[in-house]
């Protein structure tokens, strides 16, 4: 009877124990959502792929600096014993365009005893308005246009490793958070489980004193409890070092780390959040588009890149000939366009043989070719992985249901034990058999629940869709 008293309380306990734990578990769960909140707003690597996106639009803006107007002025003169020698201002305004074509307005004044010849201009100075236009080589394409062909396209890679980036840190985060709550779950169960061996060993050792148990059973009893201890111990450092893993993640706005406080817990209902937070459902329920995949947009854009660079090799294979044309006229007489004064020039170069131009193109090319390699590759990947992880969360959930039977069956297996022994009709050691059976169900229940966790985790990271 005393035992049976014994054991009342301890249950009672238990349950007053329990009530506890869970209204504090409400009290001061740190959810998955807050969680993953902070690791978008406040992480270094967050902010440093924002970044990337500013240093990329600088760039682009930068290339289009190419383009811009600009004023050019050039004064020289001579002075010698009283003689001026020559005096020589050339002033000028140019814009560039598009597509090689360079518009520039001028202006000249020289004078002086020895000026050069082809410098001499009116009193009052000449004015001119002329064109540049490359014939073949530079119309098309030039380097300052490839340029700033390629910076806009530095734009959109950025957008894309941005959302890489965000993907692999929050799986990183979602994977240090879901280690916490097994760890967590793990402290808990041995928690419970010493308490019992512990209330367990008293109880063996009242029936010894009363006569009704052999001594060798306390023995039996105290090795049980302290293989609990053991577990436990082990458990608590886990959770430790999961803590402070978690913790690598948590920051101020102001890039100060934060260090997650003892009160808090994971989130008991950790599977609706992540169905929430990550929406993973719909990913398994629907079939898998590469088409706006950030790592197949990443490449997409560098392989734009390389056909740039192609395009711009391309073009060298062809002669240099830039012809310009300039009006020419008096300041004062500008109006009346007497075009038939003006100043025309010709510029042309052209290597022989092309090897330096042609092994350029040839490795452009071959470039690209691994590049499409590269894309067809990756999309093929990405779509058999996407389709594993789809069916190992299904493979995962059955498991799940089946160790949950399991952990059902035990707890019968242990309750019927126990009720035999009461009646003196079993054993220390067959209690204690099935009480290590409960317990190896329900860590590989937790375990099985840590691995549909990280299957979730791996579908997203897979399918990197962090929006």
């Amino acid at each position: 009877m005393k035992k049976i008293k014994n054991n009342i309380s301890f249950w009672i306990i238990g349950l007053i124990g329990l009530i506890s734990f869970h209204s504090l578990a409400q009290n001061d769960e740190f959810t998955y959502e807050e969680y993953l909140g902070f690791v978008k707003k406040f992480h270094p690597v967050a902010k440093m792929a924002e970044l990337e996106i500013s240093q990329a639009q600088a760039n682009l803006l930068q290339a289009r600096g190419a383009f811009d107007p600009k004023i050019e002025a050039d004064y020289s003169t001579k002075e010698f014993k009283d003689k001026q020698y020559y005096s020589v201002f050339n002033g000028s305004f140019k814009i560039p365009t598009w597509y090689g074509i360079e518009i520039k307005a001028a202006f000249e004044n020289n004078d002086g005893l020895y000026l050069n010849p082809q410098n001499t201009v009116p009193n009052n100075g000449l004015t001119a308005l002329g064109i540049t236009v490359p014939v073949l080589q530079g119309l098309l394409i030039n380097q300052r246009m490839a340029d700033l062909q390629k910076a806009k396209s530095q734009v959109k890679l950025s957008q894309a490793e941005r959302k890489l980036q965000a993907v692999q840190v929050l799986y990183d985060a979602s994977v240090a958070y879901f280690n916490w709550k097994k760890n967590y779950e793990e402290v808990r169960l041995y928690e419970n489980y010493v308490k019992n061996a512990q209330i367990r060993l008293k109880g063996i050792q009242t029936l010894i004193e009363q006569g009704d148990k052999p001594a060798i059973d306390s023995i039996e009893a105290g090795i049980t409890l302290k293989n609990r201890q053991l577990n436990l111990e082990e458990s608590k450092f886990k959770l430790l070092k999961s803590k402070l893993e978690l913790s690598n993640f948590l920051w101020t706005d102001s890039n100060v780390p934060l260090e997650l406080d003892d009160k808090l817990i994971p989130e008991e209902n950790l599977q609706q959040s992540i169905d929430v937070t990550l929406k993973t459902n719909a990913m398994i329920a629907t079939s898998f588009s590469s088409a706006a995949h950030p790592k197949i947009n990443a490449l997409e854009t560098k392989l734009e890149m390389l056909s740039i660079d192609r395009k711009l090799k391309a073009n060298m294979l062809l002669p240099k000939i830039d012809l310009g044309y300039s009006y020419i006229s008096e300041p004062a007489a500008f109006s009346e366009y007497r075009f038939q004064d003006y100043k025309f020039g010709v510029n042309a170069s052209f290597p022989i043989l092309l090897r330096k131009e042609r092994g350029a193109l040839k490795l452009a090319e071959q470039k690209i070719q691994a590049q499409q390699f590269n894309l067809e590759l990756e999309k093929k990947q990405l779509q058999n992985k996407v389709v594993a992880q789809q069916n190992e969360i299904m493979t995962i959930t059955k498991q799940k249901g089946i160790i949950l039977s399991l952990v059902s069956d035990n707890e019968k297996l242990l309750q019927a034990e126990e009720r035999l022994f009461d009646a003196g009709e079993s054993s220390l050691f067959l209690i204690n058999t099935r009480e290590n059976n409960l317990v190896s169900a329900k860590l590989s229940r937790i375990s099985i629940d840590n691995r549909l966790y990280l299957s979730h985790a791996e579908l997203f990271k897979t399918i990197a869709n962090p929006d």
